[in-house]
């Protein structure tokens, strides 16, 4: 079945669920898991023309995101062990989470991608976009979108 599942996460309620039916289904097939957070940089293009941050303000900035996605996927990767799921808790720095998750699929050679989709319908779907539709347009990879 599958060797090695990705699951990309961003530590919500929703992606909570995806993460546990992920670990559940890499324990049925005896599969690896790889927790994937993706970590956006910071916006400085929106402040042109504001106050201009420090260098190491902004710093700051990225690197407490950067320690609170790595808490986020440590949290997967042990509750992964304590169910004998081998797995592995990784963090890419990105402005595109499709992109992420793809390139990531495709490094650690996974052969699923399991990811929450919080179902946006409409106009609410054409503001905020869809990371979840734009990794099953693109990949390469399967995709098992849960809700």
């Amino acid at each position: 079945m599958y060797k090695r599942i990705l699951v990309a996460t961003d530590g919500s309620t929703l992606s909570k669920k995806a993460v546990s039916s992920a670990i559940e289904l890499a324990a049925l097939a005896n599969a690896e898991l790889v927790a994937l957070k993706v970590i956006p940089r910071y916006p400085q293009s929106y402040f042109e023309g504001g106050l201009a941050l420090q260098a190491a303000e902004v710093g700051r900035v990225e690197q407490q995101w950067a320690d609170d996605g790595q808490a986020v996927v440590d949290a997967v990767q042990k509750a992964a062990l304590a169910q004998g799921v081998k797995a592995k808790a990784i963090t890419v720095k990105s402005d595109f989470v499709s992109d992420a998750v793809i390139a990531a699929a495709k490094k650690h050679k996974c052969d699923l991608i399991v990811m929450a989709s919080h179902g946006r319908r409409g106009i609410k779907r054409l503001l905020l976009g869809s990371e979840t539709q734009q990794v099953l347009t693109h990949s390469h990879v399967p995709v098992l979108v849960l809700r």
